[in-house]
């Protein structure tokens, strides 16, 4: 007794569409196959002709020539660099004393044509092209530069340095600060003046001290730290906390939801001449009025922190009263 299972056929139109589906798979498949081992060999020959074209460009050991040469020509340059942090570079190139051309290239060939072949110069290149050469060196110590406002607005190294005759040794800055940051923010000079500042100008605090010039993840510039507030509390202690009871504003705008970090109107460098005015940005002057048992208007006759004396945080009273 036959005992298998039903055998199903299948019809032979169906058989052939199976066939056409499989020729069909199969050259789909070939195609990717030939695709990909194109791209792979290309791959390798760029990787492959990347170091050969590095190499090629890479000049030579001979093609240095050492300061000393560059002296000839250049006294004045040379005997001013003694002092100079760059001097450092120095150790490169097998200690040979070589400075000026780890910034400006190889100079024999400069040297040998009279000075008639050009070197690398720092104020006829592009900005991107200065800017490449020194973060050859300091990428490390400036790792945001490229994203920050000075750099998209064209504000290139020696905008503000200069290498071989600086203002200040230690930075190599063309002036000293704030005189420096104010041939462009003008702005930030007019709010320096004001009756109310911080002692900017008297050489008490420096712009670099809340700012980072090179970038940095924060707007304008501000010094990145994981409490952005610390960059005030560094200096006004007093209003660091932790606190018991927190002011909302402190925590979610920052400092400078209320302050104006340059200059003000106001003795405590408020955004607004009256405090009053600034705390009724937030805080109802109708809801006041109601809470306080005054009349609407009434709230403006006495300043807010005569009774909330503890503005940026208490750690006895939720309202921050005395």
């Amino acid at each position: 007794m036959h005992k298998d299972m039903p055998v199903t056929r299948l019809s032979i139109g169906a058989d052939l569409a199976s066939r056409r589906g499989l020729r069909a798979f199969l050259m789909m498949l070939l195609g990717v196959t030939l695709v990909c081992a194109t791209a792979s060999a290309a791959t390798k020959k760029s990787q492959n002709a990347a170091p050969a074209q590095a190499n090629a460009a890479a000049p030579a050991p001979s093609d240095y020539i050492g300061a000393d040469v560059c002296a000839a020509c250049h006294q004045e340059v040379v005997n001013g660099f003694a002092n100079n942090p760059h001097t450092r570079m120095t150790l490169m190139h097998g200690d040979k004393g070589i400075t000026c051309e780890n910034c400006h290239g190889p100079g024999k060939a400069h040297a040998e044509s009279g000075g008639t072949t050009k070197m690398f110069n720092f104020a006829a290149a592009s900005t991107q092209a200065v800017d490449s050469k020194c973060l050859d060196c300091h990428a490390g110590a400036h790792p945001d530069f490229q994203r920050s406002p000075h750099a998209k607005a064209g504000v290139s190294c020696v905008s503000c340095h200069d290498i071989h005759k600086s203002a200040t040794p230690e930075n190599l800055l063309k002036a000293s600060q704030p005189q420096l940051c104010y041939q462009c923010h003008g702005d930030v000079k007019a709010a320096l003046n004001m009756p109310f500042h911080h002692p900017v100008n008297e050489g008490v605090v420096k712009c670099s001290d809340c700012h980072d010039a090179h970038g940095t993840f924060q707007t304008n510039n501000l010094r990145a730290t994981a409490d952005q507030n610390r960059i005030c509390t560094k200096c006004h202690a007093d209003t660091r906390g932790p606190y018991v009871y927190e002011h909302a504003a402190v925590k979610a705008e920052g400092c400078l939801g209320c302050h104006s970090p340059h200059g003000s109107q106001n003795a405590r460098m408020l955004n607004m001449p009256s405090v009053n005015t600034l705390c009724n940005q937030c805080h109802s002057r109708v809801a006041n009025a109601t809470i306080h048992g005054m009349g609407a208007g009434s709230d403006e006759l006495a300043p807010c922190t005569d009774c909330h004396t503890f503005i940026h945080g208490s750690n006895i009273n939720a309202a921050f009263l005395r």
